[in-house]
C-alpha cells in the first residue's frame, strides 16, 4: 500500500512540469492573440480567426482536442517523425492551446472595460502608441488575475486528461495501479487527495499574488 501510494505521488513532477509548460506557453500565445483581436482594421480577417479558434477550443471537450493533438498528425506523412510523435509534446501543446483560448476571453475582455477616459488620458500625456498599449495591457492583466488564477486551478485538474495518451503522471500511475489491483476506491481517493493538495496550494498562492499586484487598487 505504502509503495503503491509512493509510486502515485512519483507522478506529480510529471503533472506539473505539462501544467506549468501549458500554462506559460499559453500565457504566451493568448497574449499574441488579443493583439490580433485589438488589432484597429476594417475587416481584419485576423480577428475573424482568432475567434473561430477560440469558438472552437472553448466550445469541445479538451478529452476530444488532446486526441486531436496526438492522433491525428500520425495520419500525415509530412508530421511523422516530428515532434507530434511525443507525448509530452502532443500535452503540452493541446493543453496550452486550450488554456490560450479561455485566457484570450479573460484578458480581451479586461481591456475592452479599462474606461475610454484612461487610453485618451494616456494619449494627451503625448505617450506614443505602443508605451499606451504596454500600460493599458498591464493593467488589464492585473485586473484579470482573479479570473485567471480560476484557469490555473482549472488547466491543473484538466492535465489529469493526459494520462489517456501514456503520459505517466498522476492519473497515469494511478491507472496503472488500478488495473493491477482493481482497488479503485482506494487508489482513486488517494489521486484526488493529491490533486486537492496541489490545488490548494496554487488557489493560496494565486491569492497572495493577486493580494500584492492588486494592492494599488485599494490606494
Amino acid at each position: 500500500m505504502k509503495e503503491d501510494v509512493l509510486f502515485i505521488m512519483g507522478g506529480i513532477p510529471v503533472s506539473l512540469g505539462v501544467t506549468f509548460a501549458s500554462l506559460i506557453i499559453g500565457f504566451i500565445l493568448a497574449l499574441v492573440l488579443v493583439l490580433g483581436l485589438i488589432y484597429k482594421e476594417k475587416k481584419n480577417p485576423l480577428a475573424y480567426l482568432i475567434k473561430a479558434l477560440v469558438i472552437f477550443l472553448t466550445g469541445t471537450p479538451l478529452f476530444i482536442q488532446i486526441f486531436l493533438v496526438y492522433y491525428a498528425p500520425k495520419q500525415f506523412e509530412f508530421l511523422r517523425g516530428t515532434l507530434f510523435d511525443h507525448a509530452w509534446f502532443c500535452a503540452v501543446f493541446a493543453l496550452a492551446l486550450n488554456s490560450a483560448a479561455y485566457t484570450v476571453q479573460l484578458f480581451h475582455g479586461a481591456i475592452m472595460n479599462i474606461a475610454p477616459g484612461l487610453w485618451q488620458a494616456s494619449a494627451a500625456l503625448g505617450l506614443k502608441r505602443f508605451q499606451v498599449v504596454k500600460m493599458m495591457f498591464s493593467l488589464a492583466l492585473r485586473r484579470a488575475l482573479p479570473s485567471y488564477s480560476n484557469e490555473v486551478v482549472l488547466l491543473s485538474k484538466g492535465s489529469a486528461l493526459v494520462s489517456t495518451i501514456t503520459i505517466m503522471d498522476i492519473m497515469g500511475r494511478t491507472m496503472e495501479i488500478t488495473g493491477r489491483t482493481y482497488d479503485y476506491l482506494t487508489y482513486y481517493a488517494v489521486a484526488g487527495a493529491v490533486y486537492l493538495v496541489i490545488n490548494g496550494i496554487l488557489i493560496l498562492g494565486s491569492k497572495l499574488v493577486e493580494r500584492k499586484l492588486m494592492a494599488f487598487e485599494a490606494v
